[in-house]
């Protein structure tokens, strides 16, 4: 299999990625904050001791102070806890969600690509017709048909968010398809699984990685949006979304901690996953990588 990118003498191709990686300030710290933020939700447990459902009403409405950090809500949870809590279900749902759209679109595009012809065509036709519905018009659609639940959420966003992927995936294929070393590969009878697992897949990484990292925020956008409309998590579940959909009647009620801080935690890692997002593609780009030979 022929590298996508030669690194140069004396430094191997994931040493070239990591160089150029670390001289993205923005990527690196992207990276950080979500290192902080998986940290933090995945040890809720051991940073909080509330209850993020617990209900204690002669507690509502406190003010942020050092014993409740995010104050409390109207119902008397604490919002420092139900934030990590609800940081756990919000990536999650992303992290699902986006597994499933990768997957799926890589897979398609890969056939498609690979196979041409027909193939090709019907599977770009599906493509566009996925394209032509209003994304959130679909999304609202299919979720008012059925139970909200964390499964659901998954699967409806994942289903939905495929096509891009399948097209990056399919150009690629088509490109790689012209390389001499696929060629070879074809002359000396490799079989199609072969061509596909071992000379197409892994040239192809460097696209997928990106987008993954860039659908994750889009994941969390959409959770936090359809939770916000109630079709999303179920209420009894705490998310992000769900946070902001409760904390409606709080801006009424001039408690404002109850909306600014699970709205500050999905800018924050929606800012730090486009971050990472931009600098893997500035990483994996051909042309960056031409230069970074040059200097």
């Amino acid at each position: 299999m022929e590298p996508r990118n030669q690194a140069p003498a004396g430094l191997s191709q994931s040493q070239l990625y990591l160089r150029r990686l670390r001289q993205h300030r923005l990527a690196l710290m992207g990276c950080f904050v979500l290192c902080i933020l998986f940290l933090v939700t995945i040890g809720a447990p051991l940073l909080t001791p509330y209850d993020p459902e617990k209900v204690q009403l002669q507690q509502a409405k406190q003010d942020p102070s050092a014993q409740h950090y995010f104050g409390t809500d109207e119902l008397g949870r604490d919002v420092f806890t139900r934030c990590l809590y609800g940081g756990r279900i919000s990536l999650l749902v992303a992290l699902l969600a986006v597994a499933l759209s990768i997957s799926l679109g890589a897979a398609l595009g890969l056939v498609a690509g690979f196979y041409g012809g027909m193939t090709d065509n019907f599977l770009m036709r599906c493509v566009d017709v996925m394209l032509s519905y209003p994304r959130y018009f679909l999304l609202i659609v299919i979720q008012a048909l059925f139970t909200p639940s964390v499964a659901n959420v998954i699967l409806v966003i994942g289903a939905t968010s495929w096509m891009q992927t399948a097209r990056i995936v399919r150009g690629e294929t088509l490109s790689l398809k012209g390389r001499e070393y696929f060629v070879a590969a074809q002359a000396v009878g490799a079989r199609q699984a072969r061509l596909l697992l071992r000379h197409i897949l892994p040239n192809t990484l460097a696209p997928i990685i990106v987008a993954s990292t860039l659908g994750f925020a889009d994941a969390i956008l959409i959770e936090a949006s359809l939770s916000f409309l109630g079709l999303g998590v179920p209420p009894y579940v705490s998310s992000w979304g769900n946070m902001l959909m409760t904390s409606r009647t709080g801006i009424l009620e001039k408690i404002w901690w109850t909306s600014v801080f699970p709205g500050g935690f999905i800018a924050l890692t929606m800012l730090s996953f486009n971050f990472v997002g931009d600098g893997l593609r500035d990483v994996f780009d051909p042309r960056q990588v031409l230069l970074a030979r040059k200097g």
